[in-house]
Formats: structure tokens, C-alpha cells, sequence
């Protein structure tokens, strides 16, 4: 007896529909490696339509007030606590991420999140109008952008999907919104929600693989296009919108420093540091997995954090004593175990480094240790629950290692000392930097970062900047 597999698609302007060819990806739930559903492969004639769709519909978008789009937007937020349960079933099927954990940590953040862009909404003020010419008056207006092309990760496609939505929308944009091929589930949910309450064309998603996403951001139609994902991807976007100069928005990877002074508190450092490398299996741009110890702990700190590792727990979505589940697709599991495999004879593997389990994408929680700067896993992004210690002998060599890496999202410090902890927050080249802390995101705080890990600002008053455009007005005053 086979299971009939449930059949996501695409939501073009107003209405849930095939790929205009007929051509579907299989979807995959990474905590069982089984198909669940299957979602459209969009080709160019589906990309049209959706781009022709937000395109007609930005005009009367663009016009509303303020207060208006506040009150959508306000309304998206009271949709998604209400269909809470059903986007947390959704999204567990798409990544296999604990029931649990998803309604407790992602669901009253993503709502918080569409609020403060609704706030934001009627924030859309530019400086004072004057006189800076005898007899003539300049004023400057803010606007939307336009239509934006927007790609959102597999790692957290909920999560990302409002954080790209919700400012464009906020300021007036209309969307394209594009899932990973891997995570449609929960995005074509939040259409059928966000679709009750918005304009037709307003919202748009599309499904589909690279090619669809490429597609999307090389379509004459979008003034601006949206990424969360890797580096690679993040160049070949930028390559592409600068053959028509569209705006470009990237957030890219991260190789997150946590450097650890000899005056913590082991234990606690240990238990926030795994804490903040384990969650969501490490699949998070800013996790806490590149540890700096100073030399004095090293040892000690090492035998923590692989207690710490051997005491958290991978498995089931249903089941309430897990940090993460799977990760999230063959291929991350290969990319996860070859950094491993390929470890230089100087390291050690202190905890864990082996799949778990027979059936479906899980890690355990690893360490390890005895790494030199060089090192490729060092300067590469694992994107797994793998946490990598390194051990410093002072300040300078701790900012030089920290810094050592192509990528500058997040980094944070621990320690004891005001003075030090200042001095490293100016010179640690990232974009976040947390202290005595890692992890915590609030919407009212710029996320972004430098270097190989973007440009563009989410979250906050400058996230919803970055889908807004100046104009400047100057009128005669004889006129």
C-alpha cells in the first residue's frame, strides 16, 4: 500500500497553482530521508506570471497609508498565533525540527517580528524640509522600492520568509518570495494565510530549484532582489543583478569566533556556548561553533563542553528532551561528515563526529579540538553541530584568530573584564557582537553582516530602510 503524497504549489495572484509545466521536486522530511510531498518546479512562464502579478498589484500597494498597512500587517501577525500549530506541524515536517522548541522559539519571535514591522510601517518620516537655496524648498520622501525578489534559506524557512516579508511589505513593496526546494511546506501555508488578508498579487510564492531562484532574480521586473543563504549563492546573485542594477540584499554565511577569557565561569560558559553551537543541529549562520579559549582553561574547558556535547540530545520532533533534530538534507549530512573525515592529524575529535541513528539526517553533538588557524574547518562553514576549539595565548592572538576567516556576521566574547570586552567588541570585525552571550536576536536590533557574509541589514529600523528609496523634492517658492 503507497501513501498518496501531498501536493504543494505555487501562489500566483490570488490563487494556489501547478507549475505551468507540470514539473514537480520531490520533498523529503530530513528526520525520516522518506518523500512527503511534492512541490512545483517553476520555470520561466511561472516566474512571469508571479513577477507580472506583484507588478500589477504594486501600484494600489504602494498608495495605501501607513495605518493601513500597519492594520495588515498586525493582522498577518493574529493569523499566524491563531494557525500556530498548524505552521509548527509544517515546518517540523519540513526540517524535522523539535515540536516544541519550534512553538516556544521561533513562533513568538516571528510574530513579535511582523508587529514591529507594522510599527515600522508608519515610521516612514525623512529629515525636516528647508530652505537651503534662497527661495526654494526641499523636502525628501521615502518610498518603496518596488517589486522584490526575495530567496529565503532551508535552515530556518519560516523564520526567514517574515523576515523578508514582513519590512517589504511594511514599506510598500510587493513580493516574490522563493522557498528552498527543500522547505516549501511551511512558506505555501503562510501564503494561504497571508493571502486571506492581503491585495491580490501583493504575496506571491514560487517553488522550485536554483534554476527558479535564478530565474527570479534575473526577471526584468524586480527592483530589488533578497537572499539568506550561502556565499556562492549570494556571488552569483550579485553577478546577476548587476546586469540591470537592481538593488541587492544578502545574507550570507557566518564563522561565528567565541572567544572565552581565563576569568569565566567555565560551567556556565560551557552551558550557554553549547547551547548556542547545538541549536537548530548548527544550521545557523551565527551559531556558536569556532571556540577561542584562552590557554589557561583550554584543557579544562575542552573536558566541559564534551560532557556538555555527550549530554545533548538529537531525535524525534515529538520528543520534548531533544535540542535539535536532523539536519536538513543528504547533502548537509555529507557536508557535515566530510569535514570530519578530512580532519588533519593534528585534531582530535573530543565528543560525538558519527551520524546517529539509521534513518533519516541525524549528527551527533561534536568537539573538537587541537586545530591550527589554517585549518579547513577553521575557515569553511560546517553548518552542523560541530564546535571547534582553538586555543590563545593573549588579546592580540585572540583578535587574530577571531578575525583570521572570510566571513564577519557574528562573534561574541566572554569574560569578566568591562575594559577588555569593549576593547573587543570595537576590534572584532562583525557584524554582532555578543558578550558574555550568543545568539539572542531581538527586531528592534540590526542583524548583518561584513565581509563574505553580505551586506544589507534584517530586523530593525535599518532592515526596513533597506527596502525603502530617496527621493528628493525641491519646489520653488514663487510658484
Amino acid at each position: 500500500m503507497t501513501t498518496e503524497l501531498r501536493r504543494l504549489r505555487n501562489y500566483i495572484n490570488g490563487e494556489f497553482r501547478d507549475a505551468a509545466d507540470g514539473r514537480t521536486i520531490e520533498v523529503v522530511n530530513p528526520a525520516t530521508g522518506e518523500v512527503y510531498a511534492t512541490s512545483p518546479l517553476s520555470g520561466q512562464a511561472d516566474v512571469d506570471a508571479a513577477m507580472e502579478a506583484a507588478a500589477a498589484a504594486f501600484p494600489a500597494w504602494r498608495d495605501t497609508t501607513p495605518a493601513e498597512r500597519q492594520k495588515v500587517l498586525l493582522k498577518i501577525a493574529d493569523a499566524f498565533e491563531e494557525r500556530a500549530e498548524d505552521l509548527i506541524a509544517a515546518e517540523s515536517e519540513n526540517t524535522g525540527k523539535p515540536l516544541e522548541l519550534t512553538r516556544t522559539e521561533e513562533i513568538p519571535p516571528m510574530v513579535d517580528q511582523i508587529r514591529f514591522f507594522a510599527g515600522a510601517a508608519r515610521m516612514l518620516e525623512g529629515r525636516s524640509a528647508g530652505e537651503y537655496m534662497e527661495g526654494l524648498t526641499s523636502i525628501v520622501r521615502r518610498e518603496p522600492v518596488g517589486v522584490c525578489a526575495q530567496v529565503a534559506p532551508w535552515n530556518y524557512p519560516m523564520m526567514m520568509a517574515v523576515w523578508k516579508f514582513a519590512p517589504a511589505l511594511a514599506a510598500g513593496n510587493t513580493v516574490v518570495l522563493k522557498p528552498s526546494d527543500t522547505t516549501p511546506a511551511s512558506t505555501t501555508l503562510m501564503a494561504e494565510i497571508i493571502g486571506a488578508i492581503v491585495p491580490k498579487g501583493v504575496f506571491n510564492v514560487i517553488c522550485g530549484d536554483r534554476d527558479s531562484g535564478r530565474a527570479m532574480v534575473e526577471h526584468p521586473i524586480p527592483a530589488m532582489a533578497s537572499i539568506t543563504g550561502s556565499v556562492r549563492a549570494g556571488m552569483q546573485v550579485a553577478e546577476s543583478a548587476a546586469k540591470d542594477v537592481k538593488r541587492v540584499h544578502l545574507e550570507l554565511g557566518g564563522k561565528a569566533p567565541v572567544v572565552v577569557f581565563e576569568d569565566v565561569d567555565i560551567a556556565k560558559a560551557v552551558e550557554g556556548i553549547a547551547v548556542a553551537g547545538y541549536f537548530n543541529a548548527g544550521q545557523d549562520c551565527t551559531a556558536a561553533t569556532r571556540v577561542l579559549v584562552h590557554e589557561s582553561i583550554h584543557d579544562e574547558f575542552v573536558t566541559a563542553l564534551a560532557k556538555a556535547a555527550a549530554d545533548t540530545k538529537t531525535g524525534a520532533a515529538d520528543d520534548e528532551d531533544v535540542l535539535y533534530g536532523p539536519l536538513n538534507n543528504a547533502n548537509q549530512l555529507k557536508q557535515v561528515s566530510g569535514f570530519i573525515e578530512r580532519l588533519p592529524a593534528h585534531a582530535k575529535v573530543e565528543a560525538g563526529g558519527h551520524q546517529v541513528g539509521d534513518k533519516g539526517y541525524f549528527y551527533a553533538p561534536t568537539v573538537v579540538s587541537g586545530l591550527k588557524q589554517d585549518d579547513e574547518i577553521i575557515q569553511n562553514e560546517v553548518f552542523g553541530p560541530v564546535i571547534t576549539v582553538q586555543s590563545f595565548t593573549d588579546e592580540a592572538q585572540a583578535l587574530e584568530y577571531a578575525n583570521g576567516v572570510e566571513f564577519a556576521l557574528a562573534s561574541s566574547v566572554w569574560t569578566k573584564d568591562h575594559g577588555r570586552a569593549m576593547r573587543m567588541s570595537k576590534a572584532l570585525d562583525f557584524g554582532c557582537v555578543w558578550i558574555n552571550t550568543h545568539i539572542p536576536l531581538v527586531a528592534e536590533m540590526p542583524h548583518g553582516g561584513f565581509k563574505k557574509s553580505g551586506y544589507g541589514k534584517d530586523l530593525s529600523a535599518y532592515g526596513f530602510d533597506d527596502y525603502t528609496r530617496i527621493k528628493h523634492v525641491m519646489t520653488s517658492l514663487d510658484g
